[in-house]
């Protein structure tokens, strides 16, 4: 079993800041693709960034500029740098892992979510 770890969610003021990490532990040898999604009431859940499997990086055309996509190889975590906070950026933000097992089997996992609120 994987295990996707987040944290760094909270409150932040329009304009602000707030990096959320995600750390992958568990039964797996690799991991393919690594990111987040985000998804807020009544919505679906939509990309916010990504690494794929051959190492590129894809955004969100709503958070293109702004938010950045990170990860540390050896520790199984990537960070997602949150700046200029708009009112339409409050979600549950959750990670998701692409691992694969030794037997090169994978599967896909989701973290629990993390809260990201914007207000003044």
């Amino acid at each position: 079993q994987v295990q996707l770890m987040e944290s760094g969610g909270g409150l932040v003021q329009p304009g602000g800041s707030l990096r959320l990490s995600c750390a992958a532990s568990g039964n797996m040898f690799g991991i393919y693709t690594m990111g987040w999604s985000r998804q807020a009431p009544g919505k679906q859940r939509d990309l916010v960034a990504t690494f794929s499997r051959d190492g590129g990086v894809s955004y969100g055309d709503s958070v293109k500029g702004r938010f950045f996509i990170s990860r540390d190889n050896p520790k199984n975590t990537v960070y997602l740098q949150m700046n200029s906070l708009k009112p339409e950026d409050p979600a549950v933000y959750y990670c998701q892992a692409i691992v694969f097992s030794s037997d090169s089997t994978s599967g896909t996992y989701w973290g629990q979510g993390t809260q990201v609120t914007v207000s003044s």
